[in-house]
């Protein structure tokens, strides 16, 4: 369990997709072998079979495709605010799906803003994938990278128990059958889990240039994660019940502004959220 509630608390989530171009060095292919061959040999040689052909690869193999989070801060007053900001912003811009772009700004941000980083598996996979890539990319993170000389001088994203970067399936798993999913986490909190889309669907967007289903996608998981983070802030004494109840209000006006903007899919997961609120 996480100590305590910082002012500035960054929920998040990452999507990522086998990387061809990584696969052409690995697998000796040559340079105008189509993506979707590339990656196909990369899950073959990762152990792909009829039942699982599109199996889990090593993050490194991997590339960056979108990154989400919903940023809390509690402001001087005691009242708190809410945002959701995702990674690419404009998904028709080639400058911003670049992936060094997208880590470059993220762990900027992160660097710049020190909050408390929160996601679920974030420890084992999305820290993980963020920092490799970063490192496969030649970017600079320095501000992200700082640690200090002593456990409570500071921010710190890299020790284990650190209070800076929570993972939340540290926390409600171990190993084996005693570890929840996102999506079957969510549905026992009557949280919206996975809608139309899931994890192993993403590169097949990715190949045919979905990029806003993506982006959509990452959205709804970094939502996702924020509600079980609330509920477990909750559980830890850190929210009353009247202010949990206050803070699922409000993002669900955050939702509906979203979505009356031109976020389609976040008027879903309300409506998702609501209906699961309903029953029994």
């Amino acid at each position: 369990m996480f100590k305590m509630l910082h002012d500035a608390v960054w929920v998040f989530d990452v999507e990522w997709v086998p990387d061809p171009v990584v696969g052409r060095r690995i697998h000796k292919l040559p340079p105008e072998t189509p993506d979707a061959e590339v990656i196909a040999e990369m899950w073959k040689a990762g152990g792909a079979t009829k039942e699982d052909p599109m199996p889990y690869l090593k993050t490194l193999l991997c590339r960056v495709v979108s990154i989400a989070a919903v940023t809390r801060r509690r402001m001087s007053d005691g009242t708190v605010q809410l945002h959701l900001t995702s990674l690419p912003h404009d998904v028709e811009d080639p400058e911003q799906t670049d992936e060094a772009a997208m880590l470059t700004r993220f762990l900027g941000a992160l660097g710049e803003h020190r909050p408390q980083l929160v996601g679920f598996n974030s420890q084992r996979a999305d820290l993980k994938i963020l920092t490799q890539r970063a490192v496969a990319c030649g970017i600079q993170a320095s501000g992200f990278a700082q640690r200090p000389n002593k456990p409570w001088e500071g921010v710190d994203y890299w020790a284990r128990e650190s209070d800076f970067n929570v993972d939340l399936m540290s926390i409600l798993g171990s190993y084996g059958k005693s570890t929840p999913s996102l999506h079957e986490m969510a549905l026992a909190c009557k949280v919206p889990g996975k809608l139309s889309s899931s994890g192993e669907e993403v590169a097949p967007m990715w190949l045919e240039g979905l990029w806003s289903e993506i982006v959509a996608y990452n959205e709804t998981d970094a939502l996702t994660t924020y509600l079980i983070w609330l509920r477990l802030a909750h559980f830890g004494g850190f929210l009353s019940s009247e202010a949990y109840k206050q803070e699922q209000e409000q993002l669900k006006a955050l939702l509906r502004q979203e979505g009356e903007s031109g976020k389609l899919h976040l008027l879903e997961y309300l409506e998702d959220w609501e209906q699961l609120q309903s029953r029994e």
